[in-house]
């Protein structure tokens, strides 16, 4: 590397202030000294405040011929970009003014507080039911709070990762990234295809220095250092009279890594939002799903997301098993959830098997599918006053407790007529327990959550169902505003509780309703296809591995300058210079100076007076 002037150089702060904290020539050592001097922090800042002191006021030859070598030395140590202002200058033109918003906007400063503006505008959307996960809930808190409702639909609080200030700071954090990295990036991409700089006329001034005379040739002990240095993996070459050594490029990469690791994350996490899907599907015992969109109870996707997008898999629930702590404090905590299915990838294709458990999706085409719930689906037979099956078929019943008392309505809408033949529609209030504590109990609730003494309750009605009004409707609600209950003998509400194979026989010839000797089980599923996954880990592991390299590894340099002196014998000079300050690197320093000398060993002394040997140790400086 050619020798350049300071004002040629960009220098990080860091070694600007190293450079001037060796402004001040230390004593000269004697030829035969051999110690390393490593300089204390207060000594350093007071180096550098007096030496910048005496650069500036009195710029001497001396200090002119030897700041370019230093400043090339000390240079490009770190790509982060030099701070600038426009305050105090003259007057900025348009054009001057966007440049000066274009470095700040562009500078890691702003790209931290962009980052943390963005942490700060994700609690909303954690702590406020969001229209893109859940309306019945937004809607249920804007009826809850009718004060704040409207302030919050004001600031977009209920769409958060859609709304306009979330977007332009995500824009602006995304902008300043890129714009921070990519002239760093290409920067550092130079430093590595360039050679560690040639070392400095004086390396006394840096803040780890070692000397000693030895017999050896200068050839020979500059030969030795480059063996050396290369065994402890630096950059090394041959420059002039010395040997430049470079290492811990790591540390800028690492640096570097992170911050485009960031990058990749929120290009990930935008590409999930726009292009997500997301469905729940509740399948019973025998019965399938296929992926497409009218097969879903409920179904949620980005903007950019295309129904045609949607992988052409397909699964059977075959069975689903749990167990549950039988004794103990723990009596009915559940051990395993297991759902065994047969899924194919495509139309027509070959079926495969698996088991999809808690937290052990089944992965096929990009997409998961996740087990989340289960329940019971009692069987039940509805048959109509002339004896003719109307409905027959397990009906899913939603829990409502630990233990899986069920709640839920058996609806039959279609192929019903009652004695006289007249159409009619039938609907059941339905409240299943899997394990009945019996009459003495007290209460009609399971004590436990597996199936060991099924009982279901049926209360009868009959009229309009409401299912032809248009409006959606819950399947597990019965709506009874337009039905009317069977009776009993004594004028109340027909309702009983049957065993498995037990008939519920109507009034005035109206049918019957048998619970079958069979009670299946239903998983329900989530089907997510979420396509920035991948990318979301890749960034996070690359920026964590970033992170430690950038704060665990130190760039550092080292010189090794082997000249002969003027009574033939040669003056081995070493010194290191690094970001900044570190107690290891005199420590290295004095560990490779160890291993240099064990090959090219102390000379013994000469006959002459110790002014004799500090000329000569100047002489071999020069």
């Amino acid at each position: 590397m050619s020798k350049a002037s300071t004002s040629e150089t960009s220098m990080s702060g860091e070694t600007a202030a190293q450079e001037t904290a060796a402004a001040e020539p230390a004593a000269e050592p004697t030829a035969q000294e051999t110690t390393v001097r490593e300089s204390a922090a207060h000594e350093t800042a007071a180096a550098a405040r007096d030496g910048a002191a005496r650069d500036d006021a009195a710029p001497d030859d001396a200090a002119s011929d030897d700041a370019p070598d230093l400043g090339a030395a000390g240079s490009q140590l770190s790509t982060a970009p030099r701070e600038e202002t426009a305050l105090g200058g003259p007057t900025l033109s348009l054009v001057g003014w966007l440049r000066w918003f274009w470095r700040q906007l562009t500078s890691m400063r702003v790209a931290l507080i962009l980052l943390f503006l963005l942490s700060l505008g994700s609690i909303p959307g954690s702590l406020i039911p969001q229209t893109s996960v859940d309306e019945l809930k937004v809607q249920d808190f804007k009826d809850r709070h009718e004060t704040l409702a409207p302030i919050y639909d004001k600031l977009q609080l209920f769409h958060v990762y859609s709304s306009v200030w979330f977007s332009a700071i995500y824009i602006l954090l995304f902008i300043s990234l890129i714009g921070c990295i990519v002239p760093r990036t290409w920067q550092f991409a130079g430093q590595l295809r360039s050679r560690p700089p040639a070392a400095p006329r004086r390396l006394t001034r840096l803040p780890a220095y070692t000397t000693w005379r030895t017999q050896a040739t200068p050839e020979a002990a500059r030969e030795a250092a480059l063996a050396i240095l290369k065994r402890h993996r630096f950059r090394t070459h041959i420059s002039g009279d010395a040997v430049a050594a470079e290492k811990g490029y790591l540390r800028e990469a690492g640096n570097l890594i992170f911050h485009i690791a960031l990058i990749v994350l929120l290009v990930a996490f935008a590409t999930g939002q726009l292009f997500k899907s997301e469905g729940g599907k509740l399948v019973v015992e025998g019965d399938g799903f296929s992926n497409t969109l009218t097969q879903y109870d409920d179904f949620k996707s980005g903007s950019l997301f295309n129904t045609d997008d949607l992988a052409p898999f397909s699964f059977t629930l075959d069975s689903f098993t749990a167990t549950y702590e039988r004794s103990g404090p723990q009596l009915g905590t559940p051990r395993t959830f297991e759902a065994k299915v047969r899924y194919t990838t495509s139309a027509g294709g070959a079926e495969r098997t698996s088991v999809i458990e808690v937290n052990k999706p089944l992965e096929v085409q990009g997409s998961k599918v996740y087990l989340i719930s289960h329940g019971y689906a009692p069987v039940v037979t509805v048959r109509d006053g002339r004896g003719q099956v109307v409905f027959k078929g397990a009906v899913p019943l939603l829990p409502i407790d630990n233990n899986v008392s069920s709640t839920g309505a058996i609806k039959v809408m279609d192929g019903y007529r009652d004695k006289n033949g007249k159409k009619d529609q039938l609907g059941f209030a339905a409240f299943f327990v899997p394990t009945y504590g019996g009459k003495d109990s007290g209460q009609m609730f399971s004590q436990f959550p597996a199936l060991d003494f099924p009982v279901l309750n049926i209360g009868a009605y009959h009229g309009s169902l409401g299912v032809d009004s248009g409006l959606p409707q819950n399947v597990y609600q019965l709506d009874t505003r337009k039905m009317k209950p069977f009776k009993d003998a004594k004028g109340a509400l027909l309702k009983t509780t049957l065993l498995p194979g037990e008939k519920l026989t109507l009034p005035d010839g109206a049918g019957s309703i048998t619970f079958e000797k069979d009670v299946k089980e239903w998983a329900s599923f989530q089907i997510s296809h979420q396509p920035g996954d991948a990318w979301a880990l890749t960034g996070a592991v690359a920026a964590i591995a970033g992170l430690a390299g950038s704060l665990f590894i130190q760039r550092r340099r080292i010189w090794v300058r082997a000249v002969r002196g003027a009574d033939g014998v040669t003056v081995v000079e070493m010194a290191g210079l690094g970001r900044s300050e570190s107690a290891k690197l005199p420590e290295e320093l004095a560990e490779l100076a160890g291993t240099l000398h064990s090959e090219a060993p102390t000379a013994p002394d000469p006959a002459g007076s110790s002014a004799e040997q500090s000329v000569e140790a100047e002489g071999a400086e020069k």
